[in-house]
């Protein structure tokens, strides 16, 4: 059972390096549970510099760019062990990864991803920024059954004993170039945006942070 929910900024740091910590402490909770110790929750949230992940379920030619041609871009690729295909993390970019005994939550994997889909769908209402869900697939998306849709915010999460790691990645003030060389999550007809595209306008990130904090925290509270 949890002790406590910790939160965790990171700020940015390099993707292999969050991924490692991320590992040591999803480790930690799945054998403090199986163990029936107590422990704690984490909110993690951070930047990465330039990154494309590609999930275990995702399409290698989903990325468009060779090796030597990610090298020029100062930019990485990663094969990892989350769901979903592939996406890119990059400055200006809001990485959150929860790592939540969802059993303590009563919830399973499909309530917990549309958990994190709602925290981020009320994060984009407080800036003016009308978000939705798009039919058979994850993340939140703006003018959902149109031409015009596009994502705002990717999610993938990986969990075993009913404890999760990876998570969400919200565009604040994203380059969104970057999402030219691949096919986001697999789609090749759908665009990608960021709130800074949406509101004409870059945020305050560090304000972006603490309102999804904020609003993620207050859902799981609601599950207790």
């Amino acid at each position: 059972m949890p002790t406590k929910e910790t939160y965790i900024d990171w700020g940015t740091i390099p993707y292999a390096e969050a991924w490692e910590q991320q590992t040591k402490l999803f480790t930690s909770v799945i054998e403090a549970k199986k163990s029936g110790k107590l422990h704690p929750d984490y909110l993690i949230i951070c930047e990465h510099p330039h990154v494309y992940t590609l999930g275990k379920s995702g399409k290698a030619n989903n990325m468009l760019l060779s090796e030597e041609q990610l090298q020029r871009m100062d930019a990485t690729l990663y094969h990892i062990d989350r769901g979903g295909d592939i996406t890119y993390h990059g400055p200006g970019q809001v990485v959150c990864y929860p790592i939540l005994d969802l059993e303590a939550y009563g919830l399973g994997l499909k309530e917990y991803i549309h958990l994190l889909e709602e925290a981020v769908i009320a994060v984009c209402a407080l800036y003016g920024i009308t978000a939705g869900r798009m039919e058979k697939a994850t993340g939140v998306w703006l003018d959902v059954g149109t031409y015009k849709a596009r994502k705002i915010c990717a999610i993938g999460v990986r969990s075993s004993h009913y404890v999760t790691m990876h998570g969400l990645a919200l565009n604040v003030n994203t380059n969104l170039h970057y999402f030219s060389y691949i096919n986001p999550c697999g789609f090749i007809d759908k665009g990608v945006t960021s709130m800074q595209n949406e509101l004409g306008k870059v945020l305050d990130i560090n304000e972006v942070k603490k309102q999804l904090y904020t609003e993620i925290k207050c859902l799981l509270q609601q599950r207790i």
